[in-house]
């Protein structure tokens, strides 16, 4: 039989406004983990908060792991470039799913002032992501097909370089954020990343309104 999902989610699917709010999300993720990740892989501390209050302490004990600490690092930067990767972003959904679950966990456990906000959208979003590509998980509750096809959608050239600097911006400013690259590098980070997110969501607004979308295969 057909699940209580199905109905919704095919709904969902045929959306063009959500196809690009989960383009925004994977983007959004894989640009704040990449960079993240990979000061861990490099063998990095990961904040300067100090070992004395609990939150510290447990940085710095999986800081001391090494090999742990790294195996962390490489998990969220594979993870990152699964969900840039269309046809394996509902992996790396999946896998940033157990992720942020024990991020927030802990934040929650440890009183991590504020950041339990912050980690539980980001738990949030990535449910959304695998709600989004509900049909390639579907198989593991039933053997039923969907009644109908899950609907793909497409930008335009225009949307796609939007996106395409949108991302490349956010994870240069990440990147920053890191002290991998120069603070020098900020302001044009921001500028070009605003005014690429304000000229997609221009694009899409104007060729919704003018019935000019892509049609979905």
């Amino acid at each position: 039989m057909p699940t209580p999902l199905d109905r919704p989610f095919l709904w969902t699917r045929s959306q063009p406004f959500f196809y690009r709010f989960a383009l925004f999300t994977r983007v959004l993720l894989a640009a704040g983990f990449i960079p993240t990740g990979m000061v861990k892989l490099l063998g990095h501390r990961f904040t300067q908060i100090s070992p004395e209050v609990p939150i510290g302490a447990f940085f710095e004990a999986m800081y001391q792991t090494g090999l742990y600490w790294r195996f962390l690092g490489a998990t969220q930067v594979f993870a990152g470039l699964l969900l840039l990767w269309p046809r394996f972003a509902h992996l790396g959904a999946a896998i940033f799913l157990g992720v942020i679950l024990n991020i927030f966990v802990v934040t929650v456990s440890l009183s991590f002032r504020g950041t339990p906000i912050v980690t539980g959208l980001m738990l949030l979003a990535v449910i959304y992501l695998c709600v989004w590509d509900f049909h390639r998980f579907r198989p593991l509750l039933t053997e039923t097909p969907l009644l109908d096809d899950v609907r793909q959608h497409r930008l335009d050239r225009w949307e796609f370089a939007g996106f395409t600097l949108f991302g490349a911006s956010l994870v240069g400013f990440f990147f920053i954020t890191r002290g991998t690259l120069s603070n020098t590098l900020t302001i044009p980070c921001v500028a070009a990343g605003f005014g690429a997110g304000l000229f997609t969501l221009g694009r899409f607004v104007w060729v919704t309104m003018r019935g000019h979308l892509p049609r979905p295969a």
